[in-house]
């Protein structure tokens, strides 16, 4: 993330409000590129199903098969996606680009044949023809490389490529979607069909500008295992982060709101819809994090590490400690704050806009968009200091934290279902506070005391972990005897 700060930087230089707009749009689709396509994609399916009336069973099993390849890829991803950027950031730190390429397909492979296995097994039984299994199993697969090359494509400067596979994917999808249903595919065949077609070329898209900018070797591909073993909270951190962001939609699918699709596709309409809808509301979090927090704080963050590596007089290191910390706090106000208004003008408008779309806003949709947007409000508040505290190497509060979020955020759902219909959702605010208040007492508790969490509590001998991931890579990469850590990456 810090090759993207330095180059928004260079880009908010430019004076002029096009030149402002031009790298706001540029940190957005970089970092909501694929969930943010997702979202674009199902409205895409639910507007053009409205205008060639397709059937409501055929709309709700497209956006099922959508959904489920979604959440599906993921989780997944999720266990991989902290502890591998972690391997990269280490990689372009010591300059060791020829590791980056291969440790990309080894962890994308993993994933692959993991999930591939699984969700080849759901789609076996879930009730629909052979070739929508085969154009959900792709979508699944596309995702997947697609999830995980968003973590590598981080330290790519190139954003022009990557705003036009974007672009691309969306306007393939939307074109081919209308050419399928002109010509009279089926719908659910050629919806997927062109859902596919679009995801693919963001994937290709987006794995040239990988060739391009790092090298190919014959690197080991599974030397980043190790990185999982040495980094294992980080893991289930993002882990558990992704089951507390989606697991109340899958319990949804449970409760009374169900509907039974079509096979093992369930669906609760009312909520989704309201929920895709609550989740546009926290991009601008997610953008001013990358804007704000990358450009503004990273620099003050460097330099206060540096002195420590420089040695850096006591006084020096005070100050540089006051200046990260107050760039910090402000960063986070005006974070929060703008987040606030985000949720205020979504709430106060934003019913009276969905209205007017295809989607069947009634009610008591309106008054799950309105308990969601607050819920996902705080969970954007809370995910950004969150990863400061990983900036911060607190891996263990993130891991509490984020475990909290899981389980309040399951459990507390689960719960609101023998309420009234009119609570659903409010499980979901509970386990998001949860997960701001935890956040934010171990944020205050870390940085009151930086000096010596710094210095006092690492370890005072490098300890060389050897865990079931790194024994893993071994048998992987075909080695036969337990090497030390630099000594197998080289």
């Amino acid at each position: 993330m810090a090759g993207i700060g330095f180059e928004l930087k260079k880009l908010f230089r430019r004076k002029g409000i096009f030149a402002s707009f031009r790298a706001y749009g540029y940190a957005g689709v970089i970092c909501t590129g694929p969930m943010l396509l997702g979202v674009l994609l199902l409205l895409g399916v639910m507007f053009l199903c409205n205008l060639y009336n397709v059937s409501e069973h055929s709309r709700e099993l497209i956006i099922c098969m959508i959904t489920y390849a979604l959440l599906g890829s993921l989780t997944v991803t999720s266990f991989f996606s902290m502890a591998v950027t972690r391997f990269l950031a280490d990689m372009l730190y010591e300059d060791r680009k020829t590791m980056i390429l291969p440790s990309f397909w080894g962890s994308t492979g993993i994933l692959l044949a993991a999930g591939g296995i699984l969700y080849g097994l759901f789609l076996l039984f879930a009730g629909i023809g052979p070739v929508l299994q085969l154009l959900c199993f792709g979508l699944f697969g596309e995702l997947v490389v697609c999830w995980m090359a968003m973590n590598y494509l981080t330290a790519i400067k190139d954003y022009k490529g990557i705003m036009l596979s974007f672009v691309a994917a969306v306007l393939v999808t939307f074109l081919l979607g209308f050419l399928f249903l002109c010509l009279g595919f089926p719908a659910e065949e050629g919806m997927m069909a062109a859902v596919f077609f679009g995801y693919c070329v963001m994937l290709i898209w987006d794995v040239v500008l990988l060739y391009r900018y790092f090298p190919q070797s014959e690197e080991k591909p599974f030397a980043f295992l190790a990185w999982v073993d040495e980094f294992l909270p980080l893991a289930f951190t993002g882990l558990f982060v992704n089951l507390g962001l989606f697991s109340h939609l899958v319990i949804m699918w449970m409760g009374p709101l169900q509907v039974h699709v079509q096979g093992l596709f369930y669906g609760a309409p009312y909520h989704d819809v309201s929920a895709l809808m609550a989740f546009l509301s926290i991009l601008i979090t997610t953008i001013n994090f990358v804007v704000s927090m990358e450009v503004n704080f990273y620099p003050k963050y460097r330099n206060y590490y540096s002195l420590f590596n420089d040695e850096g007089s006591i006084r020096d290191l005070k100050q540089a400690e006051h200046e990260m910390l107050e760039v910090l706090d402000n960063e986070l106000r005006f974070t929060a704050l703008k987040q606030i208004f985000a949720t205020a003008v979504a709430i106060s408008i934003g019913g009276i806009v969905l209205s007017y779309l295809p989607l069947g806003f009634n009610d008591l949709m309106e008054g799950y968009f309105r308990t969601l947007c607050v819920g996902y409000g705080i969970y954007a508040v809370a995910n950004t200091m969150l990863l400061i505290l990983l900036y911060f190497t607190d891996y263990q509060g993130g891991l509490v934290a984020s475990a909290l979020f899981a389980l309040v955020s399951s459990a507390a759902t689960v719960i609101s279902l023998f309420f009234s219909k009119v609570y659903f959702g409010f499980g979901f605010i509970l386990g998001c506070a949860v997960f701001f208040l935890a956040v934010y007492i171990r944020l205050e508790q870390f940085t009151r005391r930086l000096p010596y969490y710094i210095l006092s509590r690492q370890p005072l001998v490098e300890e060389d972990k050897l865990g079931v991931f790194t024994k893993l890579g071994y048998f992987l990469d075909g080695e036969r005897k337990k090497e030390k850590l630099h000594e197998k990456t080289n």
